[in-house]
């Protein structure tokens, strides 16, 4: 009985998360020497943007690294699943990037996790694109914003940020323009089926923009493969031609399809405190290690 139970498909899974939770046990990560920055973008909708952003945020906070996540997405999916208020009576980031309001005032700790934090999305956001048009350097708004709050944790002794994920809008207007001037990285999740490469070329000719015009820092430092379904041909083949296009940005770790990623933000939570002994979560545990560790 005992063999057979070791030769079934079940038991290989099992015994492959219990090493690789192993290898992660007690593991440390590293504090980066200076905020990053990072803008989590994809203008495909439905590609794991938002599930991405609060997980690895998530994971990264547990280690006891200080997060902020800044939700600048109008259907406020991330605040949802950082437990943070976000209807309509909220100041939220619309009120910084459209009413001058200092970051700090919005910003939220999540309930669930210690070290992480939340300037909340509201629906008013979803008007912002056209209020952005006629304002003065409509474009680095965002950006002037967290410089502004980090010197303002730092004069009331705060801890210094370690990493700030800014999750965008599935689109490319003025919104995500601002995310991109914002942050000095960009991490874009890749859903393993077949329009996924052909939208990636549409944004990164959006990031050659960018870089040519607002901000010269920013890099394509990450790309994460998320809905990977190893039973079918088509992931692998996915997989294998992003990592063949990316060998130095495409992270191992990769996220596979799971009821329970997709369970937890009805609950008001990240898979990490939904249900921490996952496959979901330990994929997410991963990717944020290898991320911190890069």
């Amino acid at each position: 009985m005992d063999s057979l139970d070791e030769s079934s498909p079940i038991a290989q899974q099992l015994a492959s998360e219990s090493k690789r939770r192993e290898r992660l046990r007690g593991r440390r990560l590293p504090r980066p020497s200076n905020t990053r920055i990072l803008t989590v973008a994809n203008q495909k909708g439905g590609v794991g943007k938002t599930t991405t952003t609060v997980n690895i945020a998530a994971a990264l906070a547990s280690a006891g690294l200080q997060v902020l996540v800044v939700d600048i997405d109008p259907q406020g999916n991330a605040s949802t699943a950082l437990g943070v208020e976000h209807h309509a009576e909220v100041d939220s980031i619309y009120d910084v990037l459209i009413n001058d309001l200092p970051l700090g005032d919005v910003v939220a700790p999540c309930p669930d996790v210690a070290n992480l934090f939340c300037a909340p999305a509201t629906i008013h956001l979803a008007g912002a694109e056209i209020e952005l048009v006629s304002l003065v350097a409509r474009e680095q708004r965002l950006r002037r914003a967290l410089d502004v709050y980090a010197k303002q944790r730092e004069s009331e002794g705060l801890p210094r940020l370690d990493y700030v994920f800014i999750d965008c809008p599935p689109s490319l207007g003025l919104l995500t323009v601002n995310a991109f001037c914002a942050a000095n990285e960009v991490l874009i999740p890749i859903q393993c089926e077949y329009y996924a490469l052909e939208g990636l070329s549409q944004l990164l000719k959006n990031i050659e923009m960018i870089q040519k015009h607002l901000n010269g820092d920013l890099v394509v430092s990450t790309i994460l493969l998320t809905m990977y379904d190893g039973r079918t041909n088509l992931a692998a083949q996915v997989a294998a031609d992003v990592r063949e296009h990316f060998p130095q940005q495409v992270l191992t770790a990769v996220v596979p399809r799971s009821v329970r990623i997709s369970e937890a933000p009805s609950y008001q939570q990240t898979v990490m405190t939904y249900d921490p002994s996952s496959t979901g979560a330990l994929s997410y545990l991963e990717a944020a290690a290898e991320l911190a560790e890069r």
